[in-house]
């Protein structure tokens, strides 16, 4: 990580606000650190992390946050090689009300998938999860239709620490 953006310095520069360059959307998994996955520092990078990587109310309120807001220019939703959540959702069973409730925003992830291997389930997910973004947020559908903002996808490797833009 660079070390020149995580100093006192830095950390001086952004009291007063940020403009982080983008917004991602990530698994709450303890494994996938968004920050180290694309080697950024204090202030860079908007980072919303729940099981899953699910495009809820919170996130895309979140998220809206930081199009309407801070101007930032692209939304990576990415997802992680092995995801026990969507594992937990291949799994099936109950879980309890709570996880559930996340477990069922899987569903279309594994209903279209056309596989039930976790991974192939794992990058459909964060695919559906940008289209959400998209199509439940009239800020965020906006900003993307009037070409000041990208959604991509991505699948982060754990073994190698790559990200892979799907």
């Amino acid at each position: 990580m660079n070390g020149e953006l995580q100093n006192d310095d830095r950390r001086s520069e952004l009291v007063g606000g940020q403009s982080p360059w983008a917004i991602v959307l990530s698994c709450a998994d303890s494994r996938v650190v968004p920050e180290l996955a694309f080697d950024t520092g204090l202030g860079e990078l908007f980072v919303l992390r729940v099981a899953g990587n699910i495009a809820n109310t919170d996130t895309i309120a979140s998220i809206e946050y930081a199009v309407a807001h801070l101007g930032t220019g692209v939304i990576v939703v990415m997802g992680h090689e092995s995801c026990g959540a969507v594992g937990a959702a291949l799994a099936g069973g109950d879980n309890g009300y709570n996880l559930n409730h996340l477990l069922a925003q899987i569903e279309p992830a594994k209903a279209q998938a056309g596989s039930d291997d976790v991974n192939t389930v794992v990058k459909k997910n964060a695919e559906l999860s940008a289209n959400d973004l998209y199509d439940r947020s009239s800020i965020i559908k906006g900003a993307v239709d009037g070409g000041k903002l990208k959604i991509v996808s991505a699948f982060y490797n754990l073994g190698s620490g790559k990200v892979d833009f799907i």
